[in-house]
């Protein structure tokens, strides 16, 4: 007969921490014990197969003691997690008497202190560690002036009347499930780590951050503790990622030899599947595309827990099939295809659904999705500046236009770029695509123009680094990026219709009137048309273009 799994807790029967332990293995015998050293203890000579620790109250924080129990347990492995309401009540012997003294657990009367020192400003507040025994005297005693805060079960069950049930509500604690081997990657894993007492170094947190920065991963939870003994920082660290995972593991090697520069000063508690205190309304989002761009998304998107569906032209599923099946519709083709893309799938979305157009505003796309969609189904376009050669979206800017029927989806997707560092910038329609003509429509149109310029002057390419300086080299890496890509990409770019095209065309009238001038060597009327730029350009803009200019220089001086 197979032996029931054993759990160590702290916490008598029908308590928080008897029910979080109840989810995690509803066929596990549970050990409760009163004192988290005794459960500790109990775990560490294998009595228990698991140990059930407290690690974070939405109304208190995070729970020291038991990270101190953690970082000291050999043999230990964090690997789950469960979060639990807590739904707290306050119980008597009777209702009448009033209350002079209120007993619980340490961790309970500090979530309520706030509470009841509005409602009874007067009382006294006892924590007790065995929450039964105390119960117990005040029957034998008779304490009708005592009241003790727990869960609802536990005191009906200790035989004490309800006074107030729900004290706090939207309360929620996270515990931590320890065992004894490491979990597996799922995917959608956090993984937590303390270091050893630190020495004092200026910048150690700045570029211990740094480290998990550049590499795109994003730090869930972070705080510094005083070591008891010595007085030195102790950096705590939950991070998106298993240890097993390539990127992790890089950064907490780099951390750990090139940081802090000591052996063994770092220690991982447990990698496991991802917790997520916020509630998530999308499970599932779909794509009509198939490109890199789709792919790229859906792998950030399932990195973030959620469902991907990918649908195309090649794809055994079909977009039909697909969009019943999802929240979240992403339409993701090329830029002439959009219009017609949403037009033949637009219709099939049903209200309560939301449809996000990664795509520009050129082609009038939002005014075609309002036309095609119903007046239930979320709306809003996201045009993001970066392609699918990118690492992370952190310090990439993207285009958000919402519209009057973007609601809470559209929220949680632009909640999810700006999480992974986005530069979101909102923009009206008009302005959108009127912006992308200046960013993307007139930079291409410039550069290819540029690359054929060279070619028809039969200009070696070898020879531009020597006769430039590194300000006029930006045209020039510019154009060689582009030409080193899809042409398909840019050719669109150019070719959409819309505001953007006003700025190509006034680029291309100035240009051939500042051709006609520098002809006639109209010295004088050039440099009125310069500094009439300047004015409108503004001092600002001038300061810090050049600031940024300068910087990019420099980052270009040491590469040439």
């Amino acid at each position: 007969m197979n032996k029931k799994p054993i759990i160590a807790i702290i916490g008598p029967r029908g308590s928080h921490a008897w029910e979080a332990a109840g989810r995690f293995s509803p066929d596990c015998e549970i050990s409760s014990y009163f004192h988290i050293k005794a459960a500790a203890e109990a775990f560490s000579r294998f009595a228990a197969d698991y140990l059930l620790l407290p690690v974070y109250n939405t109304r208190i924080g995070g729970i020291v003691r038991s990270f101190q129990i953690m970082e000291k347990l050999p043999g230990s492995f964090w690997i789950d997690n469960i979060v639990l309401p807590i739904h707290l009540s306050l119980g008597s012997l009777e209702k009448q008497e009033k209350l002079r003294m209120l007993l619980g657990t340490k961790s309970v009367l500090r979530q309520c202190e706030d509470h009841f020192a509005r409602i009874y400003p007067d009382i006294s507040m006892l924590s007790v560690p065995d929450l039964e025994m105390a119960i117990a005297e005040i029957r034998e005693s008779n304490l009708l002036d005592r009241g003790v805060i727990e869960a609802e079960e536990v005191l009906i069950d200790q035989g004490l009347v309800i006074r107030e049930r729900e004290i706090l509500p939207h309360n929620k604690t996270r515990f931590a499930v320890l065992g004894h081997e490491p979990a597996a990657r799922t995917g959608y894993d956090a993984t937590s780590i303390v270091t050893v007492p630190l020495k004092d170094r200026v910048g150690i947190l700045f570029d211990t951050l740094g480290e998990f920065t550049r590499r795109g991963i994003n730090i869930l939870d972070m705080r510094a503790e005083s070591d008891a003994k010595t007085q030195k920082l102790q950096f705590y660290f939950e991070a998106e990622g298993h240890r097993e995972d390539a990127a992790v593991a890089a950064a907490l090697e780099s951390i750990e030899k090139k940081i802090i520069q000591e052996e063994d000063s770092l220690k991982i508690l447990g990698s496991y599947p991802r917790v997520d205190m916020r509630v998530k309304l999308i499970k599932t989002f779909g794509f009509i595309g198939t490109g890199d761009m789709s792919k790229w998304f859906a792998g950030k998107l399932e990195h973030e827990g959620y469902k991907t569906m990918l649908t195309g032209r090649s794809t055994a599923l079909r977009p039909e099939q697909m969009i019943p099946e999802v929240d979240v519709v992403l339409i993701c083709v090329p830029i002439s295809n959009t219009p017609e893309t949403i037009k033949q799938y637009g219709p099939l979305l049903r209200n309560g659904q939301a449809l996000i157009l990664l795509a520009g505003e050129a082609e009038k796309t939002l005014d075609t999705a309002l036309a095609h969609t119903s007046e239930g189904v979320e709306l809003m376009l996201v045009h993001n500046l970066w392609g699918p050669a990118a690492a992370t979206m952190k310090d990439k800017n993207a285009s958000v236009v919402r519209t009057a029927r973007s609601g809470a989806f559209c929220s949680e997707f632009e909640a999810f770029l700006y999480k992974h560092g986005a530069g979101i910038c909102h923009d009206t329609p008009s302005g959108h695509d009127l912006l992308m003509g200046v960013g993307q429509k007139l930079p291409t149109t410039v550069s290819v123009a540029l690359a054929r310029a060279l070619a028809d002057n039969s200009i070696n390419t070898a020879d531009i680094v020597t006769h430039s300086t590194l300000t006029s080299m930006y045209g020039i890496l510019a154009m060689a990026r582009i030409h080193n890509q899809n042409p398909r990409t840019y050719a669109e770019i150019m070719a959409t219709g819309g505001d953007g095209r006003k700025i190509v065309k006034s680029f291309a009238e100035n240009l051939l009137r500042l051709i006609e001038l520098s002809e006639q060597g109209s010295i004088q009327e050039l440099c009125d048309f310069i500094d009439e730029n300047r004015k409108y350009l503004s001092g600002y803009f001038l300061k810090s273009s050049m600031k940024q200019s300068l910087a990019v220089d420099e980052v270009l001086g040491k590469m040439v």
